[in-house]
């Protein structure tokens, strides 16, 4: 079985390790890439949609159809972000997206990158943990094949990346000598959302040692 997938998000540090990974996954024949702006990557298994308003996907829509799962890496931190702006392209936004799919693709698999520390039960302290716990149950009443929601800690990206912020590197080096088992390659998550989607996986939440063994399965 080989898979076409869609990815959103692929123009940052998350997306882009995701994209970089399924674009040399013999397993994943063809991949979507719908973003904002052009990941400026040429690849005959690539093809990019340019759309801005990710809470209108109607002029696409008929574009969308005939892929067996969507890895979600679009998203914004909620730090100097107004709840109303955080909730809207945290929550609305997701979900449009995920209505659109699954309209398109019943059969498709759709894979979040929600975040560790999200809060499931949409009651705690923090607002951004919250709207992230929200989306996740919401996501998950929808008529998708299935839906799977990826909570990483810190990320580590492949070499040369174009994304990756520069005040973020720091931030990997101490996790490295510091809290080894909390930090991800991007790699890993892109292969356990590839494998997740065509294999299924026993939790609809995963957690950062859960993504690790989907993704060495």
């Amino acid at each position: 079985m080989k898979m076409k997938v869609i990815i959103t998000g692929a123009t940052g540090m998350v997306g882009e390790g995701v994209l970089h990974h399924c674009l040399n996954d013999d397993r994943i024949e063809n991949v979507l890439s719908i973003s904002r702006r052009s990941a400026n990557i040429t690849h005959p298994k690539l093809t990019e949609i340019i759309h801005s308003n990710f809470e209108d996907l109607t002029p696409i829509e008929h574009r969308l159809q005939g892929y067996n799962a969507c890895f979600f890496c679009l998203g914004l931190s909620s730090v100097g972000v107004s709840a109303g702006d955080y909730y809207r392209m945290t929550y609305t936004l997701t979900l449009h997206v995920a209505e659109v799919l699954c309209r398109q693709n019943p059969g498709m698999t759709f894979c979040y990158v929600s975040g560790a520390g999200t809060d499931s039960t949409e009651k705690g302290r923090l607002r951004w943990a919250r709207v992230k716990g929200k989306t996740e149950n919401e996501l998950m009443k929808l008529p998708f094949k299935a839906v799977y929601n990826f909570r990483p800690g810190a990320m580590e990206s492949f070499k040369n990346a174009s994304n990756v912020p520069r005040l973020y590197q720091p931030v990997i080096w101490i996790f490295k000598r510091v809290a080894p088992k909390k930090l991800i390659h991007l790699t890993e998550l892109a292969k356990a959302m590839r494998q997740v989607s065509m294999h299924g996986f026993s939790k609809n939440i995963l957690e950062i040692r859960d993504i690790k063994t989907a993704a060495a399965s």
